[in-house]
């Protein structure tokens, strides 16, 4: 129950962030981040007697269904939820505040900052608000090397460029596709960036010591075979995969046993394993 509270509890601050985001930045401004909430505006455009938010929930109603097919039950509710609240909290803002116009280039930046955050709070949950979120975990069970950002923004640019056709504005489109832009960036740190970590080859005559002392800081080693090019010597590669918080320890560890010792740092994009994350088809 307490992790079920936890979950909801951030799937509906992702929900009021990005409300908030799109009522302050993306309405005002006409700027549009894609997905069905941009084709709902462009709709409105020509029918304003209909919601955007009322029009967001209706059309998503296809995609949940095959949603609910393809990803389960567990995707389905908590996405239903999402989209409700979202397209509830969207429309109740827009009824009692109007927010005043900013600077396009403010709008780009701080609606896609908090659209993009929103997303990745939600994803992170398992929840979509439907839409172009919801088509592109489907697009990733068939396309599973792509990020899910990546997707959305192939999607995404589709609609934007209807929504600039519909206000016969081309500086709106570029505005909307550098939100957009912003978005998916901001959705994949937040999506990816829990599953980051580092990953460090050592070379060093005193790799047996450093190795002992890796071990005890709790870090996962493996030792490859290596031979110097200059020398022909064989040497022991240490290898060692760490979350970001150790870089400063391990680097501190070896400089202190041997300050000769080279060390390359590499980011890694996701590391999968014991200590770390687990493969899910279905997910992320």
């Amino acid at each position: 129950m307490k992790e079920l509270l936890k979950k909801y509890s951030i799937i509906t601050l992702g929900c009021a962030v990005y409300a908030v985001g799109f009522c302050w930045c993306c309405v005002p401004g006409h700027l549009s981040i894609g997905g069905l909430t941009g084709v709902a505006q462009v709709i409105n455009v020509f029918f304003p007697s209909l919601p955007v938010g009322i029009m967001t929930l209706v059309m998503n109603v296809p995609l949940f269904i095959l949603g609910w097919r393809l990803l389960g039950k567990g995707v389905l509710i908590s996405s239903l939820y999402a989209m409700a609240l979202s397209s509830l909290m969207i429309d109740g803002i827009n009824a009692v505040f109007t927010f005043p116009a900013l600077e396009p280039i403010l709008a780009a930046v701080y609606g896609g900052i908090l659209c993009g955050a929103a997303f990745g709070l939600m994803l992170r949950q398992g929840a979509t608000t439907g839409g172009t979120e919801l088509a592109a975990r489907l697009l990733k069970l068939k396309v599973q090397q792509l990020p899910i950002g990546k997707l959305c923004l192939a999607i995404d640019l589709i609609v934007i460029l209807a929504y600039s056709l519909t206000f016969r504005q081309l500086t709106q489109a570029l505005y909307s596709i550098a939100a957009l832009y912003i978005c998916t960036t901001v959705m994949d740190k937040v999506v990816y960036g829990g599953n980051a970590a580092k990953l460090a080859y050592i070379i060093s005559p005193r790799h047996e010591e450093i190795t002992r002392r890796l071990l005890e800081l709790d870090l996962g080693v493996t030792l490859l075979e290596g031979t110097g090019a200059y020398c022909h010597r064989s040497t022991e590669v240490i290898m060692c995969a760490f979350s970001r918080g150790y870089i400063i320890p391990v680097k501190k560890l070896v400089q202190q046993i041997d300050p000769d010792a080279f060390i390359i740092v590499c980011d890694t994009h996701e590391i999968l394993g014991e200590g770390f994350g687990t493969y899910d088809p279905t997910g992320l």
